[in-house]
């Protein structure tokens, strides 16, 4: 068994041996971190109705259930991206993995709705330390471009289906065995990723950067206060003085942060990164995706119970097309990127999916079947899966090996900042519009003008290498 320990420590002389190449095993283990997060995030939405009758929670208290996650998530993505590259990705991800598997476990005891808050906190804090570990490790175990475009789609198609099945899962957990199943179910799935990981995953040692523990501050400051505002806009009101007060605490932490990368002798996230232009067209196009993609979500599973009159059980089965073909383009994207390159694949995937979004707009009315609404987005979401890899693709030949980690975490917070923005927005636009029918009409031209962005920053900004 390899240990962290047993590793040589790198440093500026002493350059990382390559990993061997990686095999199924290691793609299947470090895809585990990321599935388990994501069957909890689907399936917390759905269980979302049966914890406030449960627990007795009010509107409020059940915002911070499903919502604290996110915040804790977002907030501590780039602290935890230094980590990895100051200890080592192989024990970050362990620790990511423990902390998140044992808040699942308190979740499942939690008495009441603080504690049940208090374990969501804590499950964002490990899937954060986890998520940018992951990739980084992807990349060590898979080292070489052309094959490692080819995991990345499949290890995005196991993420993926269990994003689509989250729903349908959480569904049948609540209705049969109850809430608290749905923090149960993470225990076995946390357990053997700690004990698969160590056995299969080889050990990448930390380089003991300083980790700039005032730009960490600023970052957090400036990620949780915003994460805070989106959450809290929509039920407080944007003009509410505690909202207006975290988004002008995000603004100054933001300013802050940038003036001290400028000048910092060891910034959190290397100029180097951002001089690349593969590197911030990836980070930009990760935002607009997110964007994107979960205010879509969001608006079609409001506009089918409000618009359409299913109810929540039919809804998430007329969901299920728009969800289950994403793997299919992440399928895809193993055959077209090794071809075409990540620029080509990631600039079309994004204008397919913009218009489709874009038919919608065009042709959403009451006598519209449900079958051509699920045609398109079944079209448009294999789009979709496309993107997400290519995006991810680019952003890891940017940052290289030795910034990987801090390069898949800046990735995640901008993703995860985009899903806070893409929902607080088509919320708005849903709030203001006359009926269902035309706010989600406008939601979905939002969608496709942030998807056509997010095309044409991935073609001018890419300069993606085959």
């Amino acid at each position: 068994m390899i240990t962290e320990n047993a590793a040589p420590r790198a440093t500026a002389s002493t350059p990382t041996r390559p990993a061997p190449a990686g095999g199924a095993a290691q793609l299947v283990v470090l895809a585990l971190g990321f599935v388990m997060a994501s069957l909890d995030t689907g399936i917390m939405n759905v269980a979302a109705h049966d914890l406030q009758a449960r627990l007795g929670l009010t509107m409020s208290g059940l915002t911070w259930v499903v919502d604290g996650y996110v915040l804790a998530f977002a907030a501590l993505l780039l602290l935890a991206g230094s980590l990895a590259k100051r200890f080592g990705a192989r024990r970050i991800y362990l620790v990511g993995l423990a902390v998140f598997t044992a808040a699942s476990l308190l979740g499942a005891a939690a008495p009441g709705g603080g504690a049940l808050v208090a374990a969501r906190f804590a499950q964002g804090a490990g899937a954060a330390l986890f998520m940018p570990s992951s990739l980084s490790l992807l990349m060590n175990a898979f080292p070489e471009s052309a094959r490692r475009a080819k995991v990345l789609g499949v290890w995005s198609a196991i993420v993926s289906t269990s994003v689509g099945l989250a729903p349908t899962v959480g569904g049948l957990l609540v209705g049969t065995l109850g809430w608290r199943s749905i923090f149960l179910v993470n225990l076995p799935i946390g357990i053997a990723g700690l004990l698969l990981t160590r056995r299969v995953i080889a050990a990448v040692p930390g380089t003991g950067a300083p980790l700039g523990g005032t730009g960490h501050v600023l970052g957090l400051l400036a990620l949780g206060s915003l994460s805070y505002a989106l959450i809290e806009g929509p039920a407080a009101g944007w003009a509410a003085p505690g909202v207006l007060a975290a988004f002008a605490v995000a603004v100054l932490a933001a300013a802050g942060f940038v003036v001290r990368e400028r000048t910092a002798r060891t910034p959190v996230l290397p100029v180097t990164l951002f001089a690349d232009s593969r590197f911030s067209a990836a980070n930009a196009v990760g935002f607009l995706f997110n964007f994107a993609f979960y205010g879509a979500l969001f608006v079609l599973g409001l506009f089918l119970q409000t618009g359409r009159g299913a109810d929540a059980v039919t809804a998430g089965l007329q969901m299920l097309p728009a969800v289950l073909v994403i793997p299919i383009g992440n399928v895809l994207y193993t055959r077209i990127a090794p071809r075409t390159g990540n620029q080509a694949a990631l600039t079309v995937s994004l204008a397919l999916s913009a218009a489709g979004y874009l038919l919608l707009f065009l042709v959403l009315s009451p006598t519209l079947p449900y079958g051509v609404i699920a045609a398109v987005l079944a079209v448009t979401n294999i789009g979709s899966g496309i993107s997400s890899p290519a995006m991810t693709g680019v952003l890891m030949e940017a940052a290289g090996r030795e910034h990987a980690d801090i390069g898949s975490a800046t990735l995640n917070a901008n993703r995860q900042v985009g899903s806070l923005v893409g929902i607080a927005g088509m919320g708005a636009i849903l709030t203001g519009a006359g009926d269902a029918y035309q706010g989600t009409g406008y939601a979905f031209a939002l969608t496709a003008v942030a998807l056509a962005a997010a095309a044409a920053v991935g073609w001018l900004g890419v300069r993606g290498r085959r």
